[in-house]
């Protein structure tokens, strides 16, 4: 299995590689110039090294490799193997950078997926928790960079599955550090991009309870009480199975129980600055509309 892993850029030299064209408005398969030669000897012998788990030796003759075939055909590859042995090697922020540079310049390489989804996975490990070394010590943070890394995958792959896969990630993200006002933007664009992604339910569920939890109680806004049952109206209409799995009901019902007295403060209110009639209709709403609450 590890070796299947860390072979990722020979797998990818027989892939077809598929580009959006802004022009035609659709995927169109991409141009491979750089998969002649084939093969290089020295290359070969890094990807050895690399799944041998020799990665700083690995490192030395990529470096040496790129150094002295600035030119050739095959150097996507010798960047993707360079950003491998870092990758595997501990040093994410510099393997990220090897695998930018491929991407920056050989658009059309056969390693361009390979290489964008290694950006994903250090994104991934980075949101994780996992920390950059500083002083021999794994203290640095790099959220901030991984989301950022996110960003540039949907910038750079734009309607493709990794692209949906990190907004999903970013939303997720912010969801888990309770930033739910962000999380629901993200969920919120990702409902709107796409459609039928199969983690639509998911989306709308979490993007329900991000407005929820914006709530800040009976004195505030309540806005984000109307926006949450009304997504979670509409998931229990369209997505019966998720919105029983993650029993919105209660919610709802709870929603409905802090509307109503929402509008009894409001009542109450009224009647305290002797506005008996503006008192009035704030009751009778609540009996109209929430005559099933206590």
């Amino acid at each position: 299995m590890m070796a299947a892993l860390l072979c990722a850029g020979r797998l990818a030299q027989g892939q077809e590689t598929y580009r959006w064209s802004f022009e035609e408005g659709r995927w169109e398969q991409a141009d491979h110039p750089t998969t002649a030669p084939a093969t290089d000897e020295q290359l070969l012998k890094i990807e050895a090294m690399i799944i041998d788990r020799r990665f700083q030796a690995a490192h030395a003759e990529a470096l040496n490799w790129l150094k002295s075939h600035p030119l050739s055909p095959l150097r996507d590859r010798g960047l993707f193997l360079l950003g491998q042995s870092q990758y595997f090697g501990g040093d994410k922020l510099e393997s990220f950078y090897d695998f930018d540079e491929l991407l920056d310049n050989f658009p059309g390489s056969p390693l361009f997926n390979a290489a964008l989804q290694r950006e994903y996975d250090i994104a991934n490990d980075w949101l994780n928790g996992e920390k950059r070394t500083f002083l021999l010590m794994p203290i640095l943070h790099m959220e901030d960079e991984g989301i950022e890394i996110l960003y540039r995958i949907q910038v750079r792959s734009p309607g493709s599955p990794l692209a949906e896969q990190s907004l999903l990630r970013t939303g997720d993200y912010y969801y888990h550090n309770a930033d739910f006002d962000l999380a629901a933007d993200v969920y919120a664009v990702l409902i709107q991009r796409y459609p039928r992604s199969p983690d639509l339910a998911k989306a709308k569920v979490r993007q329900a309870f991000s407005n929820l939890a914006q709530f800040r109680g009976l004195r505030f806004d309540a806005t984000p009480l109307i926006d949450a049952r009304e997504q979670m109206v509409r998931i229990e209409e369209q997505f019966p199975e998720e919105a029983a799995r993650e029993n919105l009901d209660p919610v709802i019902h709870w929603i409905n129980v802090a509307m109503a007295r929402k509008i009894l403060q409001t009542g109450d209110y009224y009647e305290r600055t002797h506005k008996p009639t503006a008192a009035a209709y704030e009751y009778r709403f609540i009996i109209k509309a929430y005559g099933q609450s206590e």
